[in-house]
């Protein structure tokens, strides 16, 4: 039986929906080990406390509340010393970490002040022998590469979205502790935040997602899948790099091996070829839907619904149709 740590990351003061993902996951990673407790880590400027029930809700067995206005953005060094000193006391046989940004940042960090393994990005795991097996997207996606951890504590991410949140409620059990470094003498600061995506909802928190690619022809032509994302009323509007590079959409917006890994509820896919590198950052999505007048386009082969057609004729009429079904939903 192992305890299992895990990082609850907050932006804006709010717990964003990757923190349940990775509470979710934790809990899982806790039974398959035998039972262990689940501790969540909730680092945020004074009041960030208030959030901790909801961590309880989604299966933490106790919140660890650091509260400091250091922490009211991510600090990565202060928040890196914490959690080596809470993973390195032997109390945690793993820790957990979204393949976010922070995660990607926090995670290497954490593993090597305390000399563990990491398995990053990982979309499943099992637990055998006290090894945690985590399957990983490798080569572009065209394999499923698994990485081994054999060695205590452990430390992994879980890509955003391949968990799914679930409740799973516990009693609020609350502790506050201190950081293990002084936020406030951080050589490195996060003095603003600037959000990149161009839509109100971020890419790794939409549950619909409609991107667009080269088959929109010019960069006002985007307008179509923003007018579809605004009928969703819960859809973030995502593009492929060959668009992002020609500065069609800004490079925030970019989907793929190099750009965000995303995997909502639905992804459409608008004028998309489907080319590896656009696939290997969606193709876990729930359900995707493709529309591409190129029957034979590569994206067809990963897609469970396609439209071949004219994206200027099918995606005004696919807009108008989600309209309708949600005025009488």
């Amino acid at each position: 039986m192992a305890n299992v740590l895990v990082f609850a990351e907050v932006r804006g003061g709010e717990l964003r929906k990757v923190a349940f993902e990775a509470v979710t996951a934790a809990r899982q990673l806790a039974e398959l080990a035998g039972g262990g407790s689940v501790h969540a880590l909730l680092a945020g400027a004074a009041g960030i406390a208030d959030k901790a029930e909801a961590l309880a809700q989604y299966g933490a067995d106790r919140i660890l509340v650091l509260e400091h206005e250091g922490f009211a953005q991510y600090n990565p060094e202060a928040l890196a010393a914490t959690l080596a000193q809470r993973l390195g006391s032997g109390t945690y046989g793993y820790a957990v970490f979204s393949a976010t940004a922070q995660g990607r940042d926090l995670s290497p960090r954490v593993a090597a002040k305390v000399g563990a393994g990491l398995a990053p990005d990982l979309t499943s795991f099992t637990v055998d022998g006290g090894a945690v097996y985590g399957q990983h997207f490798h080569m572009n996606g065209k394999t499923i590469a698994t990485l081994a951890l054999r060695g205590a504590p452990a430390v992994l991410s879980v890509r955003p979205a391949a968990f799914q949140p679930t409740v799973n409620a516990k009693p609020l059990v609350t502790e506050a502790i201190t950081s293990a470094a002084d936020p406030s003498a951080s050589r490195v600061k996060v003095v603003a935040l600037k959000q990149g995506n161009t839509g109100t909802i971020d890419l790794n928190d939409a549950p619909v997602i409609v991107a667009g690619g080269r088959g929109l022809k010019a960069p006002e032509h985007f307008k179509l899948c923003e007018d579809l994302a605004d009928a969703f009323g819960n859809a973030a509007v995502g593009a492929t790099r060959a668009v992002t590079d020609e500065g069609w959409r800004p490079h925030a917006d970019q989907i793929g091996q190099t750009g965000r890994n995303v995997s909502p509820d639905l992804y459409i896919a608008v004028g998309i070829s489907g080319a590896i590198q656009h696939l290997a950052g969606m193709r876990t999505s729930k359900t995707i839907v493709a529309i591409n007048k190129d029957k034979d386009a590569p994206i067809f082969k990963i897609a469970d619904y396609g439209i071949v057609g004219d994206v200027f004729e099918v995606m005004p009429a696919l807009t108008a149709a989600v309209r309708q079904a949600k005025a009488h939903g």
